[in-house]
């Protein structure tokens, strides 16, 4: 039986779909090995590394000679992408000058005179003196204290995400790298243009496959689970530092 050739092309474009979004074996940065035996670092492009001399592997570097490492990687990317290094460069700067976002509050309701809060009727044929029950939408009725607590229940996860951003250990890292020493405030992220085809990881990824991929290649540490709190949490964080950029998704 002869297949039009619509039907073919369209198999063949799902088949690619299919394969650009399984979750196969995970990719990894292969560094090539030190003479020395010295410990090298991976940026998280995938291609660039860095012998540290005078470590071995299993050794934790101290902050500064962490930063100085991943500075060192990002300088060799930079001379080998000049333009996008130039881009980088920029919205490091915006990002380390931005005063740091807040929670957006919703729209509240007019205060009622019973004390705030959209006006609760009684359902029909109840008398006056039952107590009054919130009718409607789960957020038909809310104080402006249910907003300061919502608010602040957000800054906390966020602020969360924050440190864990910066602290290795608390990311499960192994050698000293924190995510910060590439992405100060989570500058050159772009949660933003998620989902995307990542070429590191050969296959369409969500935020927190690229997360997992810094935590393995250039901090060496173990991938979180998507439902770990850790990964909720740097997830927000980022997602916080990007408050007001429209989404863009599968932009490169």
């Amino acid at each position: 039986m002869r297949i039009p050739s619509k039907v073919v092309a369209v198999a063949l474009v799902l088949g690619f779909a299919s394969v650009a979004v399984a979750d196969g074996p995970r990719p990894a940065h292969v560094v090539p090995a030190s003479p020395d035996g010295d410990l090298v670092v991976a940026l998280c492009d995938g291609e660039t590394s860095a012998v540290v001399r005078g470590v071995k592997p299993g050794q934790i570097l101290s902050r500064d000679r962490a930063q100085s490492v991943s500075d060192e990687l990002m300088n060799e990317w930079k001379k080998k992408n000049p333009g996008a290094g130039a881009d980088w460069d920029k919205e490091t700067l915006v990002a380390q000058n931005v005063k740091q976002p807040s929670p957006t509050s919703a729209p509240r309701p007019a205060d009622s005179a019973q004390g705030g809060g959209a006006a609760l009727m009684p359902a029909a044929g109840a008398s006056a003196q039952q107590p009054r029950v919130q009718g409607g939408h789960t957020y038909g009725a809310y104080t402006t204290r249910d907003e300061q607590i919502w608010a602040a229940s957000t800054k906390a996860f966020v602020d969360s995400g924050d440190k864990i951003f910066h602290d290795p250990k608390a990311f499960g890292g192994t050698i000293g790298v924190s995510c910060d020493m590439c992405h100060p405030n989570a500058a050159n992220t772009h949660p933003e243009t998620y989902p995307k085809f990542q070429v590191q990881l050969g296959k369409v990824a969500l935020l927190r496959d690229m997360i997992n991929w810094c935590i393995e290649n250039p901090a060496r540490g173990k991938p979180l689970a998507d439902d770990d709190p850790r990964m909720k949490a740097m997830e927000s964080y980022i997602l916080a530092q990007r408050k007001g950029y429209k989404l863009d998704f599968g932009k490169h």
